[in-house]
C-alpha cells in the first residue's frame, strides 16, 4: 500500500494537535504590559510544544518521502507515534499552569521521550520493511541526534526532581538540536533522482 493515507491522517492529526494547544491558551484578563506578564511562561511552552509537533511532523515528512511501500506494522507504529505525540496538549497545558513544578515537567519530558522512542520504532519498522539498502536505511545512517535525544530527555526528567528550570533548558536544547534542519534524506533523494 502507499505512502498518501498514512501521510494525510498523520498530518490531520498533528494540526488538530497544534490547534487543541492554541485553544488552550488563556487570554490575558487586562490589556496592559503587565497582564501580559503573568502567560509569558504559558507563551513559551506553547511555542516549544509546537516547535516539537513542527520538527516530528517535518521529519515524518522527510521519512515517508523515503518510503516506497508501508505495511500492518509501519501503520501500527505510526499510530503509536500519533499516540504519544496526542499527549503533548495535556502536558503542555499541565505544566503551563504550574509554572516550574516538578512533576509536570517531568511527564512533558516523558511525553516527549515516548515519542522519541515512537518515532524511533516506526523508523525501524520501516527500514525493516524496505531493508537495509533503502533510501531511508542510508540516510539516516549513524542517527546521533536520534540516539542521543532519548538520554537527554531521560536526564531532564530527572532533573525535573532537582532544578525543573534546568529540565526546561534541556528540552529547549534537544529541539534546538532538531530544529537544525537534517539534510540526510533530501541529500540522499537527490542523489537517486
Amino acid at each position: 500500500m502507499s505512502t498518501t493515507r498514512l501521510e494525510a491522517f498523520s498530518d490531520g492529526v498533528i494540526a488538530i494537535l497544534i490547534t487543541i494547544m492554541v485553544l488552550e491558551l488563556k487570554v490575558p484578563h487586562g490589556n496592559d504590559w503587565q497582564s501580559l506578564q503573568r502567560p509569558v511562561f504559558t507563551l513559551l511552552l506553547y511555542a516549544l510544544s509546537f516547535i516539537y509537533l513542527g520538527i516530528y511532523w517535518n521529519n515524518h515528512h522527510h521519512m515517508f518521502h523515503a518510503t516506497s511501500h508501508v505495511s500492518g506494522g509501519i501503520l501500527w507504529a505510526n499510530l503509536h507515534l500519533l499516540f504519544w505525540l496526542s499527549l503533548v496538549p495535556f502536558a503542555t497545558t499541565w505544566m503551563g499552569e504550574h509554572h516550574f513544578t516538578s512533576l509536570p515537567t517531568a511527564i512533558y519530558g516523558i511525553v516527549l521521550l515516548a515519542a522519541a522512542i515512537a518515532y524511533y520504532i516506526l523508523q525501524t519498522a520501516i527500514i525493516r520493511k524496505e531493508g537495509p539498502r533503502s533510501k531511508l536505511a542510508q540516510a539516516v545512517g549513524n542517527d546521533f541526534k536520534g540516539k542521543i535525544s532519548p538520554f537527554l530527555y531521560l536526564a531532564a526528567i530527572l532533573l525535573a526532581f532537582v532544578q525543573p528550570l534546568i529540565a526546561d533548558g534541556v528540552y529547549v536544547l534537544v529541539a534546538l538540536m532538531w530544529l537544525v534542519p537534517d539534510k540526510r534524506i533530501e541529500s540522499r533523494l537527490a542523489q537517486q533522482d
